[in-house]
């Protein structure tokens, strides 16, 4: 049953408790699936698959066929279909707002300076499989970097047991225009993608979600490719007043407390009767939740509700928490809005469930989780780009300030500067 607290008896420790970190044996287990990715290639990512995922694959069937597209396209039903066209359309107009334009100055005689963006040129997008690959995580991934212009975007994710790809996620890559799926998961797949194998390319930067494995992988190999997060268990928090149907707040609590046993699901509210309200709901909907052993666990290890005594002291347990997900189900969530410093995504009145996010909307789903809210953004067009600066001075441009770089090399002690920008200096 979900604990109910009151906020005013609240140590800092007991809002939320999410360390990310690795245990020990994980980091070292990590650290051998990608010393053997890097040196054994393809062989390794064969034996993994087999080890983790019960599947013995061939090394030409890492790379998902074009026949296997073909059959996908039979198999999926055009109602589906319909719907990944529409969850596409949403998504990419939304990111298409995010595109940066770039600048120059020119208001100097004799200087010239601007920025330009750049796309990434190869992206590894891993896509967890929980119990088939999610067409929503490849949409969400994948549109972004397309609309940066990333030329290769390559999808990995790990085989069911009888070794495919589910035809929705095949046909979900196709749509947005992965180049490559690749039948891997795992801190291997991260590896490949890292490193390169014989068959899997080597890309500049790895995106997307995973469990602990896939996370302490992406943490090892940044620096040799970047990332985009490290994300740990989803995360919901529902914000509340006396109001919001207890029905509603409970149903949205467990779509989150369903993907792990980990993930974290808390109300706060004003109301001490919608917290009781909720509770008692929470436990009636788990009876017939069909992963309700996995959202159990999560909702008595994790979940709790905080009864505040004010809508305001509610917006503050918000920002100290700075959730994944932020519900605000109040008469008028936008007079909230601007009071929100640290929240991933805001879902705004009592018809906009974090669901409607997760899939269709448009706003991106891949977003920070343990609190990185508080300094990080959800997933977009800017993580798949780079910005470059450029400047040019003429040479009387540069002689009217010559002396005064020259100096203030000096002053860091550092003569080769100096000489460097007055050699140019006109006489």
């Amino acid at each position: 049953m979900m604990k109910i607290l009151e906020f005013n008896s609240l140590s800092p420790e007991e809002f939320l408790n999410r360390d990310i970190q690795a245990e020990e044996d994980v980091s070292e287990a990590v650290d051998a699936i990608i010393r053997e990715v890097r040196t054994r290639g393809d062989a390794a990512l064969l034996e993994y698959t087999e080890r983790f995922n019960g599947v013995k694959l061939a090394r030409e069937t890492l790379r998902v066929s074009a026949g296997a597209f073909a059959a996908a396209r039979e198999a999926v039903d055009p109602y589906f279909m319909e719907t990944l066209r529409a969850a596409a359309e949403n998504i990419r107009r939304f990111h298409e707002r995010q595109r940066h334009n770039d600048f120059i100055l020119t208001d100097r005689a004799g200087v010239i300076m601007g920025q330009r963006w750049t796309p990434i040129e190869k992206v590894g997008i891993c896509v967890p499989r929980s119990p088939e690959a999610f067409p929503s995580t490849i949409l969400m991934n994948v549109i972004p970097a397309r609309i940066a212009g990333v030329e290769e975007i390559v999808v990995v994710t790990p085989p069911g047991e009888d070794g495919t790809v589910s035809p929705e996620a095949l046909m979900a890559a196709e749509l947005a225009g992965a180049a490559e799926v690749f039948r891997i998961g795992g801190a291997q797949a991260v590896a490949a993608l890292a490193y390169g194998t014989e068959t899997v390319p080597r890309v500049d930067k790895i995106v997307g979600p995973g469990g602990i494995y896939v996370a302490t992988a992406k943490r090892k190999v940044f620096g040799r490719v970047d990332i985009d997060m490290i994300a740990g268990p989803s995360e919901i928090l529902v914000l509340a007043d006396g109001k919001t149907n207890p029905m509603w707040a409970a149903a949205d609590l467990l779509s989150q407390a369903e993907h792990d046993a980990l993930a974290s699901a808390v109300l706060v509210t004003d109301s001490r009767r919608l917290a009781e309200s909720v509770q008692a709901e929470v436990e009636r909907q788990l009876e017939n939740l069909p992963r309700k052993e996995i959202a159990r666990q999560s909702i008595e290890d994790n979940g709790k509700i905080i009864v505040t005594d004010s809508l305001d002291k509610a917006v503050e347990v918000v920002n100290r928490i700075a959730p994944e997900h932020l519900e605000l189900c109040v008469d008028d969530p936008f007079a909230l809005l601007p009071q929100i410093r640290n929240a991933g995504s805001v879902f705004l009145g009592r018809s906009t469930p974090e669901a409607l996010g997760d899939y269709f909307a448009g706003p991106n789903h891949t977003l920070p989780t343990s609190g990185t809210a508080r300094f990080s953004s959800p997933l977009g067009v800017d993580d798949f780009m780079k910005r470059s600066s450029f400047l040019c001075y003429d040479r009387a441009a540069l002689s009217a300030c010559a002396d005064r770089v020259a100096d203030f090399a000096r002053r860091e002690g550092l003569e080769g500067h100096a000489r460097s920008a007055l050699s140019r200096k006109e006489d």
